[in-house]
């Protein structure tokens, strides 16, 4: 979908679109391959998801907004790649895709003694009491979701964070139903 919309900026001759458009795919891809390491800095994580959210704000301009508000000083430490962005996409696809008008995407960081805190907010759809509960089951592992692939994402997130952090470092959801979902992610300070 990126590509054609890419295609379509050059048939058109929107010229500094295409670079823009380009300029953060590649800034994507650069971020998502890393050289290989999996752990990445929280400058590079947050750039990661700043060209993922430019690029789905040329798609979805009409619906989306964001905003990012991680502190310089949080940019030396490090995070796993692919932490916050998977959150962002669900922010973006469970929530803000299926509400009607403008959705706004918050993305926080903060330290706090030896852990950092990550937020991914969003004015979405949110999810009923019921639909909430099952996706925290999902998270942790308690519940496996055959039927779809909702929380899947989410959980692979808790998984790595657990395995590489451990117990006590992972994912919590709140959300309200048709008032928006926060995910917060909780990590070791751990400088890179």
């Amino acid at each position: 979908n990126t590509l054609d919309a890419i295609i379509w900026l050059a048939e058109a001759g929107q010229k500094e679109q295409v670079v823009m458009m380009v300029s953060s795919l590649s800034d994507f891809f650069r971020t998502t391959l890393s050289k290989g390491r999996d752990h990445i800095s929280v400058e590079e994580e947050e750039a990661h998801i700043r060209s993922y959210l430019e690029i789905q704000h040329f798609r979805y301009r009409d619906i989306l907004e964001y905003e990012i508000r991680i502190p310089e000083e949080l940019h030396e430490y490090q995070i796993l790649k692919m932490t916050l962005q998977p959150l962002v996409e669900n922010a973006l696809y469970h929530g803000i895709k299926n509400k009607r008008g403008l959705g706004h995407i918050t993305v926080t960081g903060e330290q706090e003694g030896e852990r950092l805190i990550f937020c991914v907010r969003d004015n979405g759809m949110g999810m009923e009491p019921e639909r909430l509960q099952k996706v925290r089951r999902i998270i942790t592992g308690e519940l496996a979701d055959e039927n779809t692939s909702s929380g899947f994402g989410l959980s692979n997130v808790e998984q790595r964070i657990r395995l590489n952090c451990g117990a006590d470092y992972g994912l919590s959801i709140d959300s309200v139903y048709k008032e928006g979902t926060a995910v917060q992610v909780v990590i070791p300070a751990v400088k890179k």
